[in-house]
């Protein structure tokens, strides 16, 4: 039976996790402070570095639950079609789209930076890594004689093809696609990837 003491860290845990989570979503990181999430949260400043090792552990957390929200929307791109060529383009188009609809969270997985003395934990970097298979499983029906290592390897190769078309994009540069031709153009560089990629 969980004690009162405990209960209550657990239900400012959550609290906090809530108001870091829509403060993000709002906001992206630009700005995030410790104050104002303790004061949506309804807590004192303190607060926070009972419940979490320091800011940077709680925004982990928040990751944690935007990339629990990208797997669940990769999964459901994967399993549309047993065509592993169609599979990847349907990855990409659902990366696209929850980038798209979900941009400062999704920015939030790559713009946040742990301090250098900081390791970060095994169990985030295996949620990264849960994104990966579902590239890895495509590919590996293309190219079933590669060794886990150069799976690992390309999917990572798609990955950042696919990732480096949708963040210029979004991010307005010059040298990016027009979002209206993103999905066209994903499409036709992961099907050009995946002839090239799958005859090494």
């Amino acid at each position: 039976m969980v004690g009162k003491r405990e209960a209550t860290r657990r239900d400012l845990t959550e609290r906090l996790l809530v108001a870091a989570t829509a403060r993000i979503k709002q906001h992206g990181l630009k700005g995030l402070r410790a104050r104002d999430i303790t004061a949506d949260a309804n807590c004192g400043l303190g607060t926070i570095y009972k419940c979490y090792a320091a800011l940077d552990d709680l925004i982990l957390h928040v990751n944690s639950l935007t990339i629990t929200d990208l797997e669940k929307a990769l999964a459901a791109a994967r399993s549309s079609s047993e065509e592993p060529v169609e599979q990847l383009t349907a990855l990409a188009s659902a990366y696209f789209a929850f980038a798209r609809e979900n941009r400062n969270s999704w920015s939030a997985l790559f713009d946040h930076r742990m301090p250098e003395s900081v390791t970060i934990p095994d169990w985030h970097l295996q949620e990264h890594m849960a994104l990966f298979r579902h590239v890895m499983m495509p590919l590996a029906k293309l190219n079933p004689t590669l060794s886990d290592d150069a799976l690992a390897l390309r999917a990572r190769s798609v990955f950042s093809a696919v990732h480096g078309i949708v963040a210029l994009s979004l991010e307005g540069r010059f040298v990016g696609v027009n979002v209206d031709a993103v999905e066209t153009e994903l499409t036709t560089v992961v099907r050009a990837l995946v002839a090239g990629l799958s005859l090494n």
